[in-house]
């Protein structure tokens, strides 16, 4: 299995984006303990039982902050509204696909 993402989801910090996202992430990972940050809607999605919310000083978050630098480097648009910003949703979601591609298949260290 890739250490890329799972799935994605694009939108506002709402809880239904949250929920979009959460649906996508594949049924056998779902079982899993899942780190993250103390944004409610996290809180409010996944169950309990298997969410472990944390600060960045945890180190329980570091690998998808790891992640997402190359992804603020190489997608502008993902950073502000600069001339680089894609005003048509679409074309982000195209534009993060073929990141999430090439970082699979040529950024990602190869783990031995």
């Amino acid at each position: 299995m890739s250490r890329g993402p799972l799935s994605f989801a694009c939108g506002d910090r709402s809880e239904n984006t949250c929920r979009i996202l959460w649906n996508r992430v594949p049924f056998a990972c779902k079982e899993a303990i899942v780190f993250s940050d103390y944004w409610r809607a996290y809180q409010a999605l996944i169950p309990t039982a298997q969410h472990r919310p944390g600060g960045k000083e945890t180190g329980e978050t570091a690998h998808i902050e790891h992640w997402n630098n190359p992804l603020r480097q190489h997608l502008a648009r993902s950073v502000r509204k600069t001339l680089s910003f894609s005003k048509w949703i679409k074309m982000y979601e195209i534009g993060l696909k073929l990141f999430i591609h090439q970082y699979n298949t040529e950024l990602l260290p190869i783990v031995g």
